[in-house]
């Protein structure tokens, strides 16, 4: 029978260099892209273009979601293995191109083994099977459990807790959510709503982001929500998502926003995305979070008690996030002041145009704090690493009034009209792609007119705070200490 007999000589063959090949294959070990402060995050060899994300949740927030993440990516580098971020979830199968592939899983990496070596510059479909838990530490990242539900916090590294992926700013995707629960609950994430489709007593809803987006900033929302709709500048779309027992104690918060939208859009230009949303979550975290087009804000921000003038400056940060951080993202974590000290400068722009509180005044006081802030910290571009099991301590004093005082002393530098065509521009050049500290340096000095460096360098890099333009007076006197939530 010489068919058979070729077909067994091919599938003897097929094994054979399939085994040679695992023999010369090193053993997998997990990878990154050498970070400085993560440098066991992302994976390198391929871009990853889309994610499509399936989730069922069954009701029962301390339980796992099943889950499908299908990535399409390309190779930019010869692969025999395809490293994933992906922890605290089984994974049942992996596909690669249609075809069953191998994995095994080391530290926080899923490691698979395709069938064959894959060359530079080919599509890449990776399915996987997996579960998606939200039990845990609650200070680990991943799925925050609130009141009555779920929603995600992911900064900096733990997006990975929720899905597959490769889980660094620096590769920013398309991402598609397709979630399934209980029909009495309410399911809202980035982007917009192109689905939902009603079977027996469950819900699937379908969103979809019109603009690419990091995986830190992913956010998903399951609970017993109410949406509330309003438009925003340019019939901009704002949807703010709430505990449906607090909508009406909510509003005098939630109609603020279109308001606030209009006043950033003053300062450096059209709001980037496709809609705009404020999601409040009935939980702890200790933050708030700039998840992209839907804010997440803990309940108790709103209700505990705090200044107007504070709540006000804190919304106006996270909506800051949409261009420094989120529309344009870091290149790496040492990159963070662009996104925080942004966020914290308009923050304080706010309170001092909206609650009499003098932007000098703040900047002086971070002035007197800032040797011992650099001290503990590390200086604005250059931050210490997270201290060991606690990767929130990188968002520290020097990364947000540290830098927003960078930012001052820019301004104090090159001149207020300099300064806001920079804003401006910097948000422009590198819309929906990411940006490192190098590039603001060249665009600053270019937008000035005349080299930077030596301003930046002691700015950004220097041990101990250079003197301020303008300002020989002041001195940086103060202890370690200080600091800010959000």
């Amino acid at each position: 029978m010489p068919f058979l007999s070729r077909r067994l000589r091919a599938a003897l063959l097929a094994t054979a260099s399939a085994t040679l090949v695992a023999a010369t294959l090193p053993a997998p070990v997990p990878l990154g892209i050498g970070d400085p402060l993560f440098p066991h995050l992302g994976n390198p060899g391929y871009d990853v273009l889309a994610y499509d994300i399936g989730l069922t949740y069954r009701g029962r927030n301390s339980e796992p979601l099943d889950a499908v993440t299908t990535i399409d990516a390309r190779t930019t580098d010869p692969l025999d293995r395809i490293n994933l971020d992906f922890a605290h979830g089984t994974v049942r199968s992996v596909h690669v191109n249609g075809l069953r592939a191998d994995f095994e899983t080391e530290d926080e990496d899923l490691i698979i083994e395709p069938m064959g070596s894959l060359p530079a510059g080919v599509p890449l479909r990776i399915t996987v099977r997996h579960t998606s838990d939200p039990s845990g530490e609650r200070d680990s990242g991943g799925w925050v459990r609130t009141a009555d539900g779920l929603a995600m916090a992911n900064q900096a590294d733990a997006g990975h807790r929720v899905f597959p992926g490769n889980d660094h700013p620096a590769d920013k995707a398309y991402f598609t959510f397709h979630v399934t629960a209980p029909q009495e609950l309410t399911v809202v994430a980035n982007g917009r709503r192109t689905g939902r489709f009603r079977h027996g007593d469950r819900t699937t809803w379908t969103y979809r982001t019109d603009h690419p987006m990091a995986t830190e900033l992913a956010q998903v929302s399951i609970g017993r929500s109410a949406v509330v709709e309003r438009t925003g500048p340019h019939r901009l779309p704002v949807r703010d998502v709430v505990p449906a027992a607090d909508r009406e104690k909510l509003e005098r918060w939630l109609k603020k926003t279109p308001g606030q939208l209009e006043w950033m859009e003053q300062q450096v230009g059209r709001y980037p995305f496709e809609n705009y949303g404020v999601l409040v979550a009935d939980t702890e975290t200790g933050f708030e979070l700039e998840t992209q087009t839907l804010s997440l804000f803990e309940r108790r921000l709103f209700t505990d008690g705090f200044p107007e003038w504070y709540v006000d400056s804190v919304m106006v940060h996270e909506l800051a996030h949409q261009w420094f951080g989120d529309s344009v993202s870091p290149r790496t974590w040492s990159d963070l002041w662009l996104n925080e000290g942004h966020a914290s400068w308009y923050e304080a722009r706010y309170a001092e145009e909206h609650g009499d509180k003098p932007l000098e005044r703040r900047m002086r006081d971070a002035y007197t704090r800032s040797d011992g802030w650099r001290r503990a910290g590390g200086p604005p571009a250059r931050p210490a690493a997270p201290a060991p099991g606690e990767k929130i301590s990188l968002f520290r004093p020097v990364v947000y009034d540290g830098s927003a005082l960078v930012l001052y002393a820019l301004r104090q530098e090159i001149g207020k009209g300099a300064f806001d065509r920079l804003e401006r521009l910097w948000v422009r050049k590198h819309r929906d792609s990411n940006a490192a500290t190098a590039d603001f340096t060249a665009l600053a000095s270019r937008v000035a007119g005349r080299d930077l460096t030596a301003f930046f360098d002691g700015w950004l890099y220097g041990e101990k705070t250079p003197p301020m333009p303008g300002h020989p007076d002041w001195v940086s006197t103060a202890p370690v200490g200080g600091g800010k939530p959000a």
